[in-house]
């Protein structure tokens, strides 16, 4: 094991933020999480789809070990009245993990990333 953080590991804060923003226009688009009332509603909110990738960038850089910069709420209480369901949930961590394969990242990392979102 190397005694870089996965922050570096996977390539700093410009690396992340283009993971996150292919990420966030999947889940957006996804028909089995817009099929939840509450994120399909939270989805088409005007304006949401670019703050909520700067908390998902920030949640990420701070979560693998980068710069202390998340300022969003803990993510329990953040997503606790989206009603999301444990399929619905295994349906996002299917797709973070063929986002995370599909931009290149080694499958240590990218396993990694996915014990945080545990």
């Amino acid at each position: 094991m190397t005694d870089k953080s996965l922050y570096k590991r996977l390539g700093r804060t410009y690396r992340i933020a283009a993971a996150v923003d292919f990420l966030v226009e999947r889940l957006f688009k996804n028909e089995i999480i817009n099929q939840n009332p509450a994120v399909e509603d939270f989805h088409k909110k005007r304006g949401y789809k670019t703050s909520y990738k700067v908390l998902v960038t920030t949640w990420s850089i701070e979560k693998t070990g980068g710069p202390k910069c998340y300022h969003g709420r803990d993510t329990l209480e953040a997503h606790k009245n989206l009603n999301i369901s444990g399929d619905h949930f295994d349906v996002v961590g299917q797709i973070v993990f063929e986002t995370l394969d599909e931009v290149g990242y080694p499958a240590a990392e990218r396993d990694e990333f996915l014990g945080l979102l545990v």
